[in-house]
């Protein structure tokens, strides 16, 4: 497979879209990327979006946040996926940043894996996004296409960020996450996604497609 081929005709196709979104993240400090991660988790990014904005004009940093009730955030982030258990996530990592790292997001991954709540995912676009480190953010959509395209063969997304980096040249790590994830959203989707108007249908395998429009 021409991966270059593919990652070029994918930029031009979500140009504005990620510009979009830089634009957004590039605003941010690693700590207010961080708590967005969160957020954005099993939530519609519209909704992650007002939320972190609600959130933010209470508090901007770990001290600051600290200085809230746990329903105070929860009202902020609402209506959020599983609202109450990340306000606690919140403070908790609020808590652990202020006492053990002098109130500042860890810059590497393994550091940030120790955070409760942070998975690889979170800590992979925290690195990526907010400390411009090379990195792979693997969710269901970068899973289920690059299996889909024939790049890795893997069964969890675990095994494909690994699988991802041995395929990729570094370069490409960083925008692997923000085109799969356009994608996944529009085109590639779970169930019967659009081959008939997917730009790469050429280059795609369609492991595992049984059904599409």
């Amino acid at each position: 497979m021409d991966i270059e081929k593919v990652l070029q005709i994918l930029k031009e196709r979500y140009q504005d879209q990620i510009s979009a979104l830089r634009a957004i993240s590039n605003t941010r400090d690693p700590y207010l990327t961080l708590i967005s991660c969160l957020l954005s988790l099993r939530t519609k990014d519209e909704v992650t979006a007002r939320a972190s904005k609600r959130l933010f004009a209470l508090a901007k940093t770990p001290a600051d946040m600290l200085q809230h009730k746990k329903e105070d955030i929860e009202r902020a982030i609402y209506p959020v996926g599983f609202y109450r258990r990340k306000a606690e996530q919140i403070l908790g990592i609020s808590y652990t940043l202020v006492a053990n790292y002098d109130s500042k997001v860890p810059a590497e991954l393994e550091e940030l894996l120790k955070l409760k709540g942070v998975g690889r995912k979170t800590a992979n676009i925290v690195i990526t996004m907010a400390y411009n480190k090379p990195g792979i953010a693997v969710d269901t959509h970068v899973h289920r296409i690059s299996n889909r395209l024939g790049l890795v063969a893997t069964k969890d997304p675990y095994q494909t960020e690994f699988a991802l980096q041995k395929a990729l040249a570094k370069q490409h790590w960083k925008v692997l996450n923000e085109l799969l994830v356009l994608h996944g959203q529009t085109i590639c989707t779970p169930i019967s996604p659009k081959c008939s108007i997917c730009p790469i249908t050429e280059y795609c395998e369609q492991i595992g497609v049984t059904r599409f429009r």
